[in-house]
C-alpha cells in the first residue's frame, strides 16, 4: 500500500536506461500486456495462508522484484507471494514464493520521513518470460526528468480514497512536480528530500496513486523512474503524492537484485 497520511489525523543485474498503501485513482483498467514488468504482491495478514493484494512492484530481472520498503516493514518473506503475468490480483498468471526481503539499509520505518523508501523482492523460482512477463527498466543514475512531465502511475490500489482495492490492473496519467513546490506544500506534514519525486495533478486533483499501489512503478515512457511511497490522503488538489526517486539508486537496485 502506499503510505497516505491525514492532516486530521496528525510496500541477475537489473535493466538501466542512459502514508498507507495506496490505488489508482482516475485512471481506466488496462491489461498487463500493456506492462509486463507489473507485479502483484500478496499479503498474508494471518501467516497461515489466505494471501491478498496489499503492495505492487515491478519486474526487473528473473528473480528479483522492485518495490517500496514500507510494504515489508517487520514482516519476513515467506508471509509474501508475487503474482506475475495477470491482469487480475487474485487470479490468472503464477504465483511465486518469495525467498527474500531486501530493504534499502538507509530506510527507517520510525522515522519522520519516508526517505529510501525503496526495496527488492526475491523470488524462490525463477520467472518465465513472455508476452505477460518481462522485466522492465530503471532510470539510470543521471536519467534527466524534467518539471511537468507525463508520467504513468499503475496499480490494483484503491480507486477512491478509503474504498476497495481494483481487481483489475489500473493506470493513470499524472505529471511531475517541482522539487521545491512539492516541498512547500508538504512543509508542514514532512520533509521532501532529493531521493524523493513528487508526481500528480496538482491543483486539480482527480488523479492519483492510492492505498494498495504502494511499491507499484511510476513510468516516463517505458522507463521506471518512481516507486510509489506515500501521499498526503489521494488525488488532493493541494499535495502532489510522493514516490521514490529510482535515478538515486540504480547502483544499489543493481547491487542487490
Amino acid at each position: 500500500m502506499r503510505v497516505v497520511i491525514l492532516l486530521s489525523l496528525c510496500l541477475a543485474v537489473a535493466i538501466a536506461a542512459p502514508s498507507n498503501p495506496q490505488r489508482i485513482v482516475g485512471g481506466t483498467v488496462t491489461s498487463i500486456d500493456r506492462y509486463p514488468y507489473a507485479a502483484v504482491l500478496l499479503y498474508s495478514w494471518s501467516g497461515l495462508g489466505n494471501f491478498g493484494q496489499s503492495c505492487g512492484g515491478a519486474i526487473i530481472n528473473n528473480r528479483s522484484i522492485l518495490s517500496a520498503a514500507h510494504c515489508f516493514a517487520g514482516d519476513v518473506a515467506a508471509q509474501w507471494r508475487v503474482r506475475v503475468g495477470s491482469t487480475n490480483a487474485h487470479s490468472g498468471g503464477v504465483v511465486h514464493q518469495t525467498s527474500r526481503l531486501i530493504n534499502h539499509p538507509q530506510y527507517n520505518h520510525n522515522s519522520r520521513t519516508y526517505d529510501n523508501d525503496i526495496a527488492i523482492l526475491q523470488v524462490t523460482s525463477a520467472f518465465i518470460y513472455n508476452n505477460n512477463v518481462q522485466p522492465g527498466r530503471i532510470a539510470d543514475h543521471n536519467y534527466n526528468l524534467l518539471d511537468n512531465q507525463a508520467v504513468w502511475a499503475i496499480g490494483w490500489g484503491r480507486t477512491t480514497f478509503g474504498g476497495a482495492p481494483s481487481e483489475q490492473l489500473r493506470h493513470v496519467q499524472i505529471w511531475t512536480v517541482n522539487q521545491n513546490t512539492c516541498r512547500n506544500r508538504y512543509a508542514l506534514i514532512r520533509p521532501i528530500t532529493d531521493n524523493m519525486l513528487c508526481s500528480g495533478w496538482l491543483d486539480v486533483g482527480g488523479r492519483d496513486q492510492c492505498q494498495g499501489d504502494s511499491g507499484g512503478p511510476l513510468l516516463h515512457g517505458t522507463t521506471i523512474v518512481g516507486v510509489c511511497s506515500w501521499g498526503e490522503g489521494c488525488a488532493e488538489r493541494y499535495y502532489p503524492g510522493v514516490n521514490a526517486r529510482v535515478s538515486r539508486y540504480t547502483s544499489w537496485i543493481q547491487s542487490n537484485a
